[in-house]
């Protein structure tokens, strides 16, 4: 699974000419779900997540969570996250779950969001579904999260 997190001024997604969801400062969240990826690796790449620390302190380092700084998460499923394109031009997303699972794991990591961030301040795009996305970078920042590691059990 992999969480492709940029730190935002704010954030939105729309469907069809529809905001769907938008949120303020915080994070926006690309998420792929690859084939062999479960419920443990949503569940961490969420402890990840809300703990990562990026947001700039008084001193201007990266030392804040989104839990320091009362921010937001938008997650959008992206599957193209999980393109191979080692052999030719044409990604490949082989990687990519199928979409019952993609779509069970994307439900379990916001879960996992929520359980930390509370309901109000985790929105989602719509699963499956061209979207129109803006993100406002700040910084720019932007980190990769993978749960393929040997840590992914850890607690």
């Amino acid at each position: 699974m992999k969480a492709l997190i940029q730190r935002v001024s704010r954030g939105s997604v729309s469907v069809g000419g529809k905001v769907e969801a938008e949120i303020g400062r915080g994070f926006v969240v690309l998420l792929g779900v690859m084939v062999g990826d479960g419920v443990k690796d949503a569940e961490y790449l969420a402890r990840k997540t809300v703990n990562l620390r990026i947001f700039p302190d008084a001193e201007d380092r990266m030392n804040l969570s989104i839990q320091d700084i009362g921010g937001e998460i938008l997650v959008i499923s992206q599957f193209t996250l999980c393109a191979n394109t080692r052999k030719g031009n044409r990604p490949s997303f082989i990687d990519a779950a199928e979409p019952s699972l993609a779509e069970d794991l994307y439900e379990a990591y916001t879960k996992s969001l929520r359980q930390v961030m509370g309901d109000a301040r985790v929105a989602t795009g719509v699963f499956r579904s061209t979207m129109t996305v803006e993100i406002i970078n700040e910084g720019p920042v932007t980190i990769e999260l993978r749960s393929d590691g040997e840590d992914v059990f850890l607690p």
